[in-house]
């Protein structure tokens, strides 16, 4: 893992409100290239935040839903579709961001439940050009 990705996703912990995780994943090769926590997690979901990630990002349905648009919009080209995911449990905020420069790089932010969610979108959108410069 990369030195300056884990302290840039530490900055965007600090940056982010109310945030308790960061994560960067490698949709092609299906890594957690790094991660920062406020808490400890068990291992076990540490592991599976890339598998999940992925399918979010890279599930068969999903990727026929974006062929689906793309072919309705007249887009030919091989970028994505949806860039960014928001998944609300009981008590988090869960944010999945494409990155720009790598589309095959998502970076998982997870904030308290509290959070104002249009602040911390806001604010885990400025920190992906850090973080893509960090790689």
């Amino acid at each position: 893992m990369s030195n300056k990705l884990e302290q840039e996703l530490q900055i965007a912990i600090t940056n982010i409100p109310e945030c308790v995780a960061a994560g960067y994943v490698d949709l092609s090769t299906g890594m957690l290239l790094a991660i920062r926590t406020v808490d400890s997690h068990p291992q076990e979901v540490l592991e599976m935040l890339a598998a999940a990630t992925a399918d979010m990002f890279q599930g068969s349905n999903v990727v026929a839903i974006e062929n689906m648009f793309k072919k309705a919009r007249g887009v030919e080209d091989s970028s994505h579709y949806f860039n960014e995911m928001i998944v609300n449990s009981d008590n988090l905020i869960h944010i999945f961001l494409r990155c720009k420069e790598n589309q095959e790089h998502v970076v998982a932010y997870v904030c308290r439940k509290s959070a104002n969610l249009g602040m911390a979108l806001t604010k885990a959108r400025s920190s992906i050009p850090a973080l893509e410069a960090a790689m």
